[in-house]
């Protein structure tokens, strides 16, 4: 029997909502970590100029949105600016890879590009949970909000794996290849096959988007490509299968 049933996005609660501009400066300038801004596409100004800056210091992506999506909040006095608290606490890189070298552990990490499905996050952390990820690097734009159905879909695995958002992968890859850790990244026209690859060693994993993949110039600076053999003439595997795949082939060298 199959069940049909429609994935519901549900209103944040009002306790998890940053409304009004000073409210949000106040929040960014306090150190509370925010998910994202959402901003009413026609607001202006000096005050809105100083939440830009703030948001681009302490990475926070703004979305603008009309002023329709701001009155969904069901918040009053919103001045064009509403804040999702972030229910994720992010980690800086660096300070990760200290801590898993420290401890004398085989650092493995998973670099997500242009993935924008809440629901592919959700699984793709769950499987990176399971099979000892240290960390999931997200950008600071273009993916998918972190927020309740994220988590949900996680099976809570989003708040008990450490997650590093930064602005930009390019310099990520840079730090992880400073700290002797090499960057693989999955593409399906690959030579080398997934069991190529040495995972036994520190090692970083890109996984882009099923309809653009892994942004070309991010492509160029990683160590090597490699694809999953399939036998069926199909376009491509869903992208949180497909890490799901690739993490076991790595625990497997690794145990």
């Amino acid at each position: 029997m199959r069940n049909n049933f429609k994935h519901q996005h549900q209103r944040p609660k009002k306790s998890s909502l940053v409304v009004g501009r000073k409210a949000i400066i106040e929040a960014m300038q306090t150190g509370k970590q925010l998910e994202r801004i959402y901003m009413q596409t026609t607001v202006h100004g000096e005050v809105i100029d100083e939440i830009k800056k703030l948001a681009e210091k302490n990475l926070v992506p703004i979305n603008k949105v009309p002023v329709e999506k701001l009155n969904n909040f069901n918040v009053s006095n919103h001045e064009g600016c509403v804040a999702l608290i972030s229910k994720i606490q992010y980690q800086d890189l660096q300070d990760v890879i200290s801590f898993i070298v420290d401890k004398g552990e085989m650092p493995l990490f998973l670099i997500l590009d242009g993935i924008t499905d809440i629901r592919n996050i959700g699984g793709i952390a769950r499987s990176a949970f399971c099979f000892g990820v240290n960390a999931i690097i997200i950008p600071d734009k273009g993916v998918g909000a972190l927020n309740e159905d994220a988590i949900t879909t996680s099976a809570g695995a989003l708040e008990q794996i450490a997650v590093c958002r930064v602005n930009s992968l390019m310099k990520a890859v840079d730090d992880l290849h400073l700290n002797g850790i090499k960057v693989y990244a999955s593409e399906m026209t690959a030579e080398k096959n997934i069991s190529d690859i040495d995972f036994a060693s520190p090692a970083a994993i890109i996984m882009g988007s099923e309809d653009k993949g892994i942004y070309p110039a991010l492509m160029k600076i990683c160590d090597e490509q490699f694809k999953i053999p399939m036998k069926g003439d199909f376009e491509s595997l869903n992208v949180s299968v497909a890490t799901g795949i690739i993490l076991y082939e790595a625990i497997k060298q690794r145990m």
